[in-house]
């Protein structure tokens, strides 16, 4: 029998089947994220896929939507990913569609050729983590993809016709870093034009390097105010044609719905009252959740 045990999946998979055919993430060493610190990474075989499949058939009430675990599935060659969705498709006759972590260097190894034969086995949605434009913060948080990467992911992979959701993370520059942050974050976004889009505030978690520093005094976190005014900067500079943006995650200090750019004056209005508003605390983050 394969253990299936993942342990993360994006908010909106909550109802989906979640398999984990991979274990733990292939880059895994983001300076900010504990997610897979204490999982070595893995992947099943083909074999043992199958295996988790029929497994999950047997238990499974004909679920319409799938999400790939861990992180990155989309790293594994395009041949085996054309297998697993194969099976899915075979095993699940009401299967509408297949989800899965994506990064940037992953997507574009795929042509669109290939990335289009994926949406056709009913690949429908990619989370990939941009965190920030910025170049130099990139790099600084060994995120592992380059900016353009991710714009260049994000566009080849719209063009064959999957979704893609995008997350960014406020304050990840801290206070020195902020206005390029949301500078560079913005002219990146306006490139990729991503389907869905999504605001989360930074978490500083024990174990990872972003937390020692934060420790050490080497990073400022941003204030709850200036975690406001950054989101309100990068939402301000925002020039997207179709795209729904939330910020609800617990992280997020005020809860945000929108579809830009039809509610881009709305969501800019509420931020300016809130940041006048002299309820935000400006000596400090304010209150946290434990974790991302």
């Amino acid at each position: 029998m394969i253990v299936n045990n993942p342990q993360f999946r994006p908010p909106a998979e909550a109802r989906s089947l979640i398999l984990r055919v991979d274990r733990g993430c292939p880059h895994n060493r983001c300076t900010f994220c504990a997610m897979y610190r204490d999982a070595r990474y893995e992947r099943l075989s083909l074999d043992e896929v199958r295996e988790l499949v029929e497994q999950e058939a047997r238990l499974a009430t004909g679920p319409r939507r799938i999400f790939l675990a861990d992180g990155d599935v989309m790293r594994r060659p395009f041949e085996q990913l054309m297998c697993i969705l194969e099976m899915l498709n075979a095993a699940f006759l009401r299967l509408a569609r297949v989800s899965t972590y994506a990064n940037g260097r992953s997507i574009v190894t795929k042509s669109e050729t290939e990335l289009e034969a994926l949406r056709a086995l009913k690949l429908h949605t990619l989370y990939m983590g941009m965190e920030s434009g910025d170049e130099s913060l990139l790099q600084r948080c060994r995120k592992g993809d380059t900016a353009e990467q991710m714009v260049r992911a994000v566009t080849s992979a719209q063009a064959a016709g999957l979704r893609m959701s995008v997350m960014v993370l406020l304050g990840l520059g801290g206070t020195e870093g902020s206005e390029a942050h949301a500078a560079c974050t913005a002219e990146g976004l306006n490139r990729m034009q991503p389907r869905l889009l999504s605001a989360l505030r930074v978490i500083t978690v024990p174990g990872t390097e972003l937390h020692a520093d934060v420790e050490a005094g080497v990073f400022q976190p941003l204030t709850e105010w200036q975690v406001v005014w950054e989101l309100r900067e990068l939402i301000a500079r925002l020039q997207l044609r179709s795209t729904v943006f939330r910020a609800n995650h617990s992280s997020n200090i005020v809860p945000i719905e929108a579809r830009f750019p039809h509610d881009k004056p709305r969501v800019l209005a509420e931020l300016d009252a809130l940041l006048a508003s002299g309820s935000l605390d400006k000596a400090s983050p304010g209150r946290m959740p434990m974790s991302l």
